[in-house]
């Protein structure tokens, strides 16, 4: 089971566009700008430039030197050749923007020159040089994409794909557009890596890693070990830290790290928040066609990190503190950020239903997204969609082209009171899409994994029906819990600018000799976007305008406390 392809901006699909794109080459006017960036340095034949797992370092522009690239091969001792660079060329992919380790050993094949562009210059580089920015980004695209396809030996997971654990793994490896390969446990290939490796039962899942085997492993420990946790970085103060990675707070990252500001964008989970869960989109400006929710959110987290912010997750926030001018995020792992301005995104906790033995079964049948990797987990078997609401309606459309027949579960009596027309007119003409008004789940069946669901009418009628996957999208609760200084309203949501009350604000202000700026919360310098925040249109396009707008009062805020 290898990872979904992750759709990007601009580069094609078939395997010869990919390869004429990662093959581009600089024309000698490209290169005399690239190189004001850079520094020279003569190589030997033979001569490794980066290894294997190495952070990810420098993007090095071939002068005179040929290089190749190579990824591990299952033989021992044994390398395949990836790529070959040459004179105009440059070896180099995504892993220079994310952070990620090195995915392949540059080797030299010819001596000669090369120039070096570390991470900083690149940044600049990348900020400064429009036209070389796009060449080099597209070409990054295409060669991840390639990784992907031919290299599914350098990352390999062993263990239940479908088990809550595997679930997390294969959600956070594809929002994170990491290239994998998943071996099932009880495959011959799985008791084979288990017994290469000494690993018992209880180690499962088991991460290789190139020649490294990570036991037990978990999206933060993977995180770590391919460098996409959270890392310094070069200033001792952030400009602006955004916590959470959903539309809002990409957006936020985009237009700050865009517009000079030290951008950093954390979240607990992965880029994209509740929207990366969406099967498809298609009321969103732009698009007329739909895209889906992973989708959207890997082309943002993209263009974040070409204007160079820097993205880290999981990196959960447990605290935030003010001291003054300075704010000071704390993770879950103890580490403090400083930071001048703070814009809160993390949107909001999906809500579960009162049912025994709910969270036992959360993973194992259970799901609160409708991906392509939870589709695949069902095909060809009965699911249940719980909720009235846009999100649900998606879902049943999406998982009906996949699973044997479709159940949408909605307590309220009328179908379009909270959707769209276009998706109910959908749903109803939709042969393998049984609706239930007027009904709720009480009954959950299975051993380790679902297989059935109890279903209560409102005249009082319960029938048990089969289900190996219930999608529930009955909304969410705000994700605020960690802060203990900003004020909150009474569900748990934050409060901003004109519905912050007197009572809220307190006599601090009065000091400051101003109102709170658009977006700002009670807290001076700390600002709430998307769904997080009071009163929000809970809408991809409405957080996205609100991530962009509070940059715009984050400017206005640094302006006023850099004033003498």
């Amino acid at each position: 089971m290898t990872s979904p392809a992750t759709a990007f901006p601009e580069i094609g699909d078939r395997s010869e566009d990919l390869e004429t794109t990662a093959a581009s080459r600089l024309t000698a006017e490209q290169l005399s700008r690239a190189l004001r960036y850079a520094k020279p340095e003569e190589v030997a034949v033979g001569q490794v430039l980066f290894d294997f797992g190495d952070d990810s370092g420098d993007l090095v522009l071939c002068g005179t030197a040929h290089l190749e690239a190579l990824c591990p091969s299952e033989a021992p001792d044994c390398e395949d050749v990836f790529f070959s660079y040459g004179p105009g060329q440059f070896a180099g992919e995504l892993g220079l923007l994310t952070g990620q380790r090195r995915g392949l050993t540059i080797r030299v094949t010819t001596a000669g020159t090369i120039h070096r562009v570390d991470a900083q210059s690149l940044r600049l580089l990348m900020k400064q040089e429009t036209e070389l920015s796009d060449l080099f980004l597209r070409t990054f695209l295409a060669r991840r994409r390639l990784l992907r396809l031919a290299t599914e030996q350098t990352l390999r997971v062993v263990g239940d794909a479908d088990s809550a654990t595997g679930m997390a793994l294969r959600t956070f490896l594809a929002r994170q557009g990491v290239p994998y390969s998943w071996v099932p446990e009880d495959s011959a290939e799985g008791e084979e890596i288990r017994s290469a490796t000494g690993m018992a039962p209880a180690d499962l899942p088991i991460a290789l890693v190139g020649r490294d085997v990570l036991p037990r492993v978990t999206p933060g420990s993977l995180s770590e070990r391919l460098n996409l946790a959270y890392r310094r970085t070069g200033r001792g103060t952030s400009d602006l830290v955004v916590v959470g990675a959903g539309p809002a707070g990409l957006a936020a990252a985009v237009y700050g790290a865009s517009e000079g500001l030290e951008t950093v964008l954390l979240d607990a989970v992965a880029t994209g928040g509740q929207a990366a869960t969406s099967a498809r989109i298609e009321n969103y400006l732009g698009f007329p066609f739909g895209l889906s929710g992973a989708d959207l959110a890997a082309r943002a987290a993209v263009q974040a990190l070409k204007f160079g912010a820097h993205i880290a997750s999981p990196c959960p926030v447990v605290a935030l503190e003010t001291n003054r001018d300075t704010h000071v995020l704390t993770l879950v792992d103890g580490t403090r950020i400083r930071t001048r301005a703070v814009v809160i995104a993390t949107g909001a906790a999906y809500r579960a239903l009162p049912v025994d033995r709910w969270a036992e079964l959360t993973g194992n049948g259970i799901y609160y997204a409708a991906t392509d990797l939870e589709a695949q987990s069902v095909a060809g078997r009965p699911v249940v969609v719980v909720g009235g609401a846009n999100s649900a309606g998606q879902a049943a459309l999406h998982l009906a082209r996949h699973a044997a027949g479709v159940t949408l579960v909605l307590r309220g009596a009328d179908l379009g009171a909270r959707m769209s027309s276009y998706l109910v007119d959908r749903i109803v003409s939709d042969p393998r899409i049984t609706v239930r008004t007027g009904t709720e789940v009480t009954g959950l069946h299975g051993d380790s994994r679902l297989d059935g669901v109890s279903l209560t009418e409102r005249g009082g009628g319960t029938l048990r029906i089969p289900c190996t996957g219930l999608f529930c999208f009955i909304g969410a609760e705000p994700a605020t819990g960690w802060l203990s200084h900003v004020a909150r309203d009474d569900k748990g949501f934050i409060p901003t600018d004109r519905a912050l009350t007197p009572a809220m604000l307190g006599p601090s202000w009065e000091s400051l000799g101003r109102a709170p700026l658009p977006f700002e919360t009670s807290v001076p310098g700390v600002f709430a976007a998307g769904d997080v925040r009071t009163e929000s249109m809970k809408r991809v396009a409405a957080a996205t305008g609100d991530g962009a707008s509070a940059v715009r009062s984050v400017h206005q805020y640094l302006a006023l406390v850099a004033r003498p």
